[in-house]
């Protein structure tokens, strides 16, 4: 699984979910590999863009909700605007926030669900609309959750909407099949973001770490790798598939995080 030094010269890529973690990784592999990278965010992801622009990427980030189709159709003109054009997307964006689901207040499970579930859903009608017009084909790569078949507790939003982004992926795969969009989910097991911090304490995370089938977490740009080889003309026969890039969680040991 290896993609060439300029796999992605010429082309463009949007990334969601850009500011941090496997977002920012992603952005990072697509840079190296020659794209001209849009990173999107609802935060500040210019120091994401200024990292990808250090590996010799031209690079744009746009500010924008993945909850409003409105933005993401916006992010992708900007795209065209400024590059020509959109020839891979990496949906990335998510959210959840860890409750009981019988007292999280509905709220929270809103902006769970319109984030990780309709998140995906926006940025993919939006930019296959784009692919379509443009008629030359283009990759999309959904970063789904092995939440979507292991009930993680206390995740319930979030497992719910991951588990809805997994036939997304595969009913746009079906449906985009005649115009040469192909659509492949990666899903990461437990990874070393910032975001896990608000959750556990270092000690609680070397602790859950040690007993994960690997013995660690996963580095982002482990996650970040695959999802380059997937928009990758590397992977042009691989289409509606689902990637585990976790480690072996899905092995018969129980439940850990």
């Amino acid at each position: 699984m290896t993609v060439t030094t300029r796999e992605f010269a010429g082309k463009t890529a949007i990334v969601t979910g850009a500011a941090r973690g496997i977002g920012e990784a992603a952005a990072r592999a697509l840079a190296a590999g020659g794209a001209d990278v849009v990173l999107n965010d609802i935060e500040d992801a210019s120091s994401s863009a200024a990292a990808a622009a250090e590996l010799g990427a031209r690079t744009h980030f746009v500010r924008g909700d993945v909850a409003s189709l409105e933005a993401m159709h916006l992010l992708v003109d900007e795209a065209v605007r400024v590059f020509g054009g959109v020839d891979v997307l990496v949906a990335n964006a998510a959210f959840h926030l860890r409750d009981d689901f019988w007292r999280q207040a509905i709220e929270d499970v809103r902006r769970t669900i319109d984030a990780t579930m309709w998140g995906p859903y926006n940025a993919i009608r939006a930019t296959a609309l784009r692919m379509i017009e443009q008629g030359r084909g283009g990759a999309i790569v959904v970063v789904g959750s092995p939440h979507s078949e292991i009930p993680a507790p206390r995740c319930m939003a979030y497992n719910m909407a991951k588990g809805a982004v997994q036939q997304l992926a595969m009913t746009a795969a079906a449906e985009l099949l005649p115009y040469r969009i192909r659509v492949n989910v990666v899903r990461p097991g437990w990874t070393n973001t910032p975001g896990e911090r608000r959750y556990f304490t270092e000690e609680e995370i070397a602790d859950k770490s040690r007993r994960l089938p690997a013995g660690r977490m996963a580095r982002p740009e482990e996650i970040a790798r695959v999802i380059a080889f997937l928009a990758s003309d590397e992977s042009e026969y691989i289409n509606a598939a689902t990637y585990s890039v976790d480690g072996g969680l899905q092995l018969p040991m129980g439940p850990i995080v």
